[in-house]
């Protein structure tokens, strides 16, 4: 992903849904998650779990990174996935400042990776709305394809209030919510009739 790298929307792409695991998920890294899917193409998925917050609050981070910052910083990080989480993710909305590393997934939402945008957020001149996480989720081609055909993800259109404004621990149930489903009524075993 370039700044320049043109958000291409393919039939049947998830790009800008969110991924919902299914109860009967076993993965540790995927069990009980939202995924915000940022790409999806022929090449495959990447995405950004949005409900798994980390021990690190954004002032820690910032901190560690040796930016100066107020003391009110104290969003929360998330364990965005399992490759690269060495390496921060910013998911925000769009702002009429350009980043060095930034990706519009969406009209809405844009993925930036570069360090200028934290020092914005570290000096209150950032986007009013966004999520740090760190590392990512991906899928190689066809991959994910095979995972919603195993009834492993549910998928919908992503609703940024839940991604912002959701406490963390509710996302999981309020994304499901938006199809109408509760998952404490479906069961752990998978299957196919």
């Amino acid at each position: 992903m370039t700044s320049d790298s043109p958000s291409i929307y393919l039939p049947g792409s998830l790009q800008g849904h969110f991924l919902i695991s299914m109860p009967h998920m076993d993965d540790p890294n995927f069990a009980q998650t939202v995924i915000y899917i940022c790409e999806h193409n022929e090449s495959g998925a990447m995405g950004i779990v949005v409900n798994r917050p980390i021990e690190m609050d954004l002032g820690q981070l910032l901190q560690h990174l040796e930016f100066s910052y107020n003391s009110d910083l104290n969003d929360l990080i998330y364990a965005g996935g399992p490759v690269q989480n060495d390496r921060g993710f910013i998911l925000h909305r769009h702002t009429t400042n350009q980043w060095e590393s930034c990706y519009d997934v969406t009209d809405e939402l844009t993925l930036t990776t570069s360090l200028d945008i934290l020092q914005a957020i570290s000096e209150h001149s950032g986007p009013e709305q966004f999520l740090v996480a760190l590392g990512y989720a991906g899928w190689g081609p066809g991959q994910l394809e095979q995972e919603l055909s195993d009834n492993v993800w549910l998928s919908c259109p992503a609703n940024l209030d839940i991604m912002f404004r959701t406490p963390a621990e509710e996302r999981l149930q309020a994304a499901a919510a938006t199809m109408g489903i509760n998952l404490d009524l479906l069961t752990s075993q998978s299957g196919h009739a």
